[in-house]
């Protein structure tokens, strides 16, 4: 649910669920009764909510603005490609701000793409406006402007008859004549698209040599995809519908597309399909990668910075990155424990603590001494919200002034969410499980009722 809600945090979330269950059981093993761990953690929730609402510290003004972007996504990048979060999260600024309407609320994820390629570095990546394909013309036309795009989600050959026949050639005229009127039929096809304006073929399958003939004849592009994904993509960047029969297709079915051209990028043959419509702009970051598994690692980052930056477009707050958030949170709740009357007060307090999970997690992880930090950090949170750990240098600072931030919308998801997994899982008083009929040990149950042992 997180990861369609908001494409990221879904780590903080498991994190989080994890560490309540387990402050959930040590309070259990103490005597505590699940119904009163459930009334204290429904009070924490509710009150981690409303602390988390008040912690905004900086709105995203201008989404068409790619500095203030990248500000806003780097620790997002950061947390998947330390080190390269400038690099990256300007790749991702540029294609988001390519594909955004005037209107940013319409922006779609999805017209974001990426090609991995492999070959270079990561330096070498860069963003290509349109469609990229990892395929190159099938005939010697390598560019095309203002085309007209015809998309078959099916092979372009000449049509075989489905009953065998004999055919008697008496003499070489005979022979000659042979196909010459399926080359006919053939050849008028491709001439009627051509006469309507099309000037790039695109199709799902394989070519025929006859057909990519007749289309360089025409001076047409063709290009021949194998995925019926990649197909779809097309049809979607061009505004073309995929046609099943081959004939030609209408006005309304046909795509169009600004520019067509072919590159080679890093040995690879790459066709680009560019539309400069607001509804049909898409961008394509072109990633480059000594390794397949380097390849996918800034995939996944480039995925949940595009996912941060839709987030941020639904709501601009933003709230203390590195740790601050949670540790402010872990202090107040604590806080809060102490006012509470009831037993529930126990549920509380731990409930609090689990959030010292997070900032832990970011110490062992930059090698640092979590104890230290977590001190360090309860001194600081005590007089403001804004400090956390910079993994950096391993210091603990002002992290609003190094411009750490967290998007408000997908912290506040992930945590609502762990929060309903834990308030159910504590709701399950019975389990019931299934057994083989006849008690526990069956074997034992028949040697007993048999006189002689057997």
């Amino acid at each position: 649910m997180q990861s369609n809600e908001c494409g990221d945090n879904t780590n903080l979330i498991l994190t989080i669920a994890g560490e309540l269950m387990a402050q959930a059981a040590s309070l259990i093993n103490m005597g505590l009764h699940p119904s009163e761990i459930l009334i204290g953690y429904d009070k924490a929730a509710k009150k981690t909510l409303e602390i988390l609402e008040g912690l905004c510290k900086y709105k995203l003004e201008n989404p068409h603005n790619r500095a203030e972007l990248v500000k806003c996504i780097n620790s997002v990048v950061a947390s998947k490609q330390f080190g390269q979060e400038e690099l990256v999260g300007g790749l991702i600024a540029d294609a988001c701000i390519h594909t955004m309407p005037q209107n940013s609320i319409k922006f779609n994820v999805d017209n974001v793409r990426i090609q991995k390629i492999l070959g270079g570095g990561i330096q070498d990546s860069r963003v290509i406006q349109g469609v990229v394909v990892t395929k190159a013309s099938e005939t010697s036309v390598n560019k095309v402007l203002k085309a007209k795009v015809a998309v078959f989600n099916t092979n372009i050959e000449m049509q075989q008859g489905e009953t065998k026949g004999t055919v008697l050639l008496k003499n070489a005229e005979d022979l000659l004549n042979y196909t010459t009127g399926e080359e006919d039929k053939f050849e008028g096809f491709i001439k009627k698209m051509a006469e309507a304006g099309v000037s790039c073929v695109v199709c799902q399958g394989s070519m025929s040599e006859l057909a990519i003939h007749f289309f360089e004849k025409y001076q047409m592009m063709a290009v021949k995809i194998m995925s019926k994904w990649e197909l779809k993509r097309i049809g979607r960047a061009c505004g073309a519908m995929p046609i099943v029969k081959l004939e030609c297709p209408s006005p309304e079915e046909m795509g169009y597309a600004d520019e067509i051209c072919f590159q080679e990028i890093s040995s690879t043959w790459c066709t680009v399909f560019r539309r400069d419509q607001e509804e049909n702009k898409m961008a394509t970051i072109v990633l480059r990668g000594s390794t397949t598994a380097q390849l996918d690692d800034v995939e996944r980052a480039i995925d949940n910075g595009v996912n941060a930056v839709k987030s941020l477009i639904r709501d601009k707050r933003m709230v203390p990155g590195a740790g601050a958030t949670e540790m402010f949170i872990a202090s107040e709740i604590q806080k809060f424990a102490k006012e509470q009357p009831g037993l529930d007060q126990y549920a509380v307090e731990k409930f609090g603590v689990s959030f010292e999970a997070i900032p832990r997690i970011l110490s062992e992880n930059a090698g640092l001494k979590a104890e230290t930090i977590l001190a360090s950090l309860y001194s600081k949170v005590a007089s403001s919200d804004e400090f956390g750990i910079d993994v950096k240098d391993g210091e603990v600072k002002n992290v609003v002034e190094a411009c750490i931030f967290d998007s408000l919308e997908s912290k506040s998801w992930a945590l609502k969410l762990a929060f309903d997994v834990c308030l159910t899982l504590l709701k399950v008083d019975q389990i019931i499980m299934s057994k083989p009929a006849g008690g526990p040990n069956t074997q034992a149950n028949q040697a007993a009722r048999r006189p002689d042992g057997y």
